[in-house]
């Protein structure tokens, strides 16, 4: 029981830190202020370190990870690009990405419930993820 929560808790931070960097990259090139860009190549840097933490942990378990929801992907992909027509700009990004971290965090907060014999490993690690798209968040909150 212990060792299927724990691959399945961090299956799930690797599709969340997956889709977090390609929400990301998505944004990326059509984003104005430099300010902006910075704050989120730095996620960006901390996603991908996270996703060679995570890898590491799931190839100690013999498993090689989760890729994010395409159905989720997609929805995510079509209303960004919808939200972006209708109100290109920045404070739209900063708003979509807020969701998207928002989204990420109660998604991971369930999935603390509900794998709870999980290692301690996997637990801190979906906390780290937790805390990265927490300040995300925050640091998004002078751009909305």
């Amino acid at each position: 029981m212990v060792e299927q929560d724990t691959i399945r808790l961090l299956r799930e931070c690797d599709a969340g830190v997956k889709m977090g960097v390609s929400s990301i990259g998505e944004v990326m090139e059509r984003i104005e202020s430099p300010e902006f860009r910075r704050v989120l190549t730095e996620s960006r840097r901390k996603h991908d370190e996270l996703d060679r933490e995570l890898r590491q942990e799931l190839a100690r378990c013999g498993d090689q990870g989760k890729a994010p929801n395409p159905m989720a992907k997609g929805m995510s992909w079509m209303k960004t690009n919808a939200m972006l027509m209708m109100k290109p700009g920045d404070q739209t990004i900063a708003d979509l990405m807020t969701d998207g971290c928002n989204m990420g965090v109660k998604s991971l907060h369930k999935y603390l419930n509900q794998y709870r014999a999980a290692d301690e490993n996997a637990k801190e690690i979906t906390k780290k993820l937790v805390n990265l798209e927490q300040k995300l968040a925050v640091d998004l909150r002078s751009f909305l």
